[in-house]
C-alpha cells in the first residue's frame, strides 16, 4: 500500500493511536467505519490466542459495512507491535498479524526486525515506526520501514520531549515517506494544521478514551473531560519510558505527582504492561496535552462527525486568507 493507496482510503487524514487496555474490535471497527485507522496494541488481546479472534471480527465486520454501504470509505486497520525484549508475545502476535494480513502494523520501542518487515511487505501491508528523535526515525528507515510517526511533546502516554516543529522539521528535510504526526492533536483544525507543517496524517489517541466505545472506567472519561494541560504529569516511573499521565489518577492511587521518583529503564517490562504494583494503564491513565478540549462524553461516530466538520472549516479559513 503506497501513501495516496492509503490516504485514498480515509475519510480524514488520521489515524487513532493503539490505547493499552482502551482499546478493542468495537472502538476500532468504528473508527475506521469513520473513514479513521482505528487501532490497538496486539497485547491488549488477552489470553493470547484471542489475538485471531479480534482480527477475524474486525475484518468481518468491516467487509461487511463496505458491501452494504459501496460509496464510502471505509479505512484499513492497524496493529501495534511492542518491539522490546519484555514482550514475550511477539513472535506469537507476528504470525498471528501476518497470518491474517494485518494491513497497517504500528511498532513502537525499536525498530522492526527485518523478518517482520519482511513479511509484511510479502502481503502488500506497511509498517510505521514510533520515534521520538532523529537517531531514532532514521534507524527505523535504515531498517526498511514505510513511515514515521514522531511523538512530540504532549502526546498522549509515552511521548518525546521535542517540538513538532524541531522534529518534524529536520525529519522532512531528508525523508520524503508517510510522516504521522503526534502530539496534543484533538481538533480537526490540529490535523489540517499538522499536514500545513508536512506530515501527511495526524496521530490521535486521548480524544477516543472517552468515547463510549473504549474499554477506559467512567472515572477515566470524566477525569479527561474534568482536566486541562496543567493536569498532566511527565514521568517514566510507571514503564521505565517517559510518558504523560493524568494527575489525578496518580494521586488516587497514593502517589504524590510532583515529587515521583525516577524508574530504572533496564526494569521495563510490557507484557504485563509496566513495572509497578501500580499499573499504567489500568490505574495510571495516560493522556495529552490536548485534554483541555475534550469536553464530552461521546460515541466513535459523534467524535468523528465533529472533527470531520472541524476540519472543513479549518481549510474554509485558510482559503479564505
Amino acid at each position: 500500500m503506497t501513501k495516496q493507496e492509503l490516504l485514498a482510503r480515509l475519510a480524514l487524514p488520521v489515524i487513532a493511536s493503539p490505547l493499552f487496555i482502551a482499546s478493542n474490535p468495537r472502538l476500532v471497527i468504528e473508527q475506521c467505519k469513520a473513514g479513521i485507522v482505528g487501532s490497538f496494541p496486539a497485547l491488549n488481546a488477552r489470553p493470547e490466542a484471542a489475538l485471531g479472534d479480534w482480527l477475524a471480527q474486525i475484518r468481518e465486520e468491516l467487509a461487511a459495512h463496505q458491501a452494504a454501504h459501496p460509496g464510502i470509505k471505509v479505512a484499513p486497520f492497524a496493529v501495534n507491535q511492542i518491539v522490546h525484549q519484555s514482550n514475550n508475545r511477539l513472535e506469537h502476535d507476528i504470525r498471528v498479524c501476518v497470518e491474517h494480513q494485518v494491513p497497517v502494523w504500528i511498532t513502537s520501542l525499536r525498530a522492526p526486525p527485518k523478518e517482520m518487515l519482511d513479511a509484511v511487505h510479502a502481503y502488500g501491508g506497511i509498517v510505521l515506526s514510533d520515534v521520538i528523535s532523529i537517531r531514532h526515525a532514521k534507524k527505523a528507515v535504515e531498517a526498511g520501514v514505510d513511515g514515521l510517526i514522531l511523538v512530540c511533546a504532549g502526546a498522549g502516554g509515552h511521548a518525546g520531549a521535542l517540538s513538532p516543529f524541531a522534529l518534524l522539521g529536520e525529519v522532512r528535510e531528508w525523508y520524503d515517506g508517510i510522516v504521522v504526526l503526534a502530539g496534543s492533536i484533538t481538533r480537526g483544525e490540529q490535523v489540517l494544521s499538522a499536514q500545513a507543517m508536512g506530515a501527511d496524517l495526524a496521530y490521535m489517541g486521548t480524544r477516543w478514551l472517552v468515547c463510549h466505545e473504549a474499554n477506559t472506567s467512567e472515572g477515566y472519561k470524566q477525569g479527561i473531560v474534568d482536566a486541562t494541560a496543567a493536569d498532566v504529569i511527565y514521568t517514566n516511573l510507571f514503564t521505565g519510558v517517559h510518558g504523560n499521565y493524568l494527575r489525578k489518577s496518580i494521586e488516587n492511587a497514593g502517589l504524590d505527582p510532583d515529587n515521583l521518583p525516577q524508574s530504572d529503564p533496564s526494569k521495563m517490562n510490557f507484557g504485563s504492561g509496566g513495572n509497578q504494583v501500580t499499573k499504567a494503564w489500568k490505574d495510571i491513565w495516560g493522556v495529552g496535552q490536548g485534554v483541555g478540549q475534550i469536553k464530552t462524553i461521546e460515541s466513535v461516530a459523534e467524535a468523528a462527525a465533529k472533527l470531520k466538520a472541524e476540519y472543513a472549516a479549518a481549510r474554509q479559513r485558510m482559503l479564505a486568507l
